[in-house]
């Protein structure tokens, strides 16, 4: 079935249930002579985006306050810092610092994108686009300390160990992008499958309480382990790229 969009409404099995879960379009207008879609991952991501940034304004407004002791708002808040503060310098050493702020915000917009299913939200990471992009980003920051700090002996790199490796260490570069926004888009994508699965075909009695531990373990302690997972690839690339 589609929505008149092109997109597919759902998966329709044999015993004429439809499963749904997939990207919908809700919108489409002319850009430019392209055709540009407003769909349900571009929704999902501006309200994701919108929780982060009232949170981090919930944080800084009871920061700012001046109490003669710390609230345990500014102690979630300090503590969360000074976690991710360390697991950073832990893997970037003297490079941390300027790398700090870009590892943490992608982790805080891949975690909360993660675990947007349990309000009721389509994952924006169980949508290629969306991990490919992010893993764009960290690509390029892996490139420019390559080169950055090497010149052109970067060349060199690819020849090694010996030159007829060069094909096999340019395909290698090239596909660190395509595989750390698969690993990540694969497994929230599973869980969002597995979920809506759940919910469509199993009887209504199925549907208490059981689905707690689902949301459980694909939104929280998938979604936590797959957000430390793409920040410690994407700090190793990039401190692997730095001279010794």
């Amino acid at each position: 079935m589609g929505n008149g969009a092109g997109v597919p409404a759902g998966l329709l099995l044999d015993s004429g249930t439809e499963v749904d879960f997939f990207i919908h379009s809700y919108y489409e207008f002319k850009l430019f002579g392209t055709t540009v879609s407003i769909n349900t991952t571009m929704v999902c991501t501006v309200i994701v985006c919108l929780a982060v940034l009232a949170m981090i304004l919930v944080l800084r407004h009871e920061i700012m306050k001046d109490y003669d002791e710390p609230n345990t708002i500014q102690n979630i808040a300090e503590m969360l810092v000074e976690t991710l503060d360390s697991m950073v310098e832990g893997s970037m050493g003297k490079f941390a610092p300027k790398y700090r702020n870009y590892v943490e915000m992608l982790m805080i917009f891949i975690l909360f994108s993660n675990i947007s299913g349990l309000f009721g939200l389509r994952p924006p990471t169980a949508d290629f686009a969306t991990t490919f992009g992010l893993a764009l980003v960290t690509f390029v920051l892996i490139e420019y300390a390559w080169i950055r700090y090497n010149g052109i002996s970067f060349v060199k790199d690819l020849f090694q160990p010996f030159p007829i490796f060069f094909p096999v260490n340019v395909i290698s570069e090239f596909a660190t992008p395509v595989s750390m926004s698969l690993r990540l888009f694969g497994n929230v994508l599973s869980g969002t499958i597995m979920l809506g699965l759940w919910y469509t075909l199993m009887p209504w009695f199925a549907k208490i309480g059981i689905p707690t531990f689902l949301h459980a373990y694909f939104d929280l302690f998938s979604g936590a382990i797959q957000t430390y997972v793409f920040g410690m690839l994407t700090m190793t690339f990039i401190t692997d790229k730095y001279p010794s």
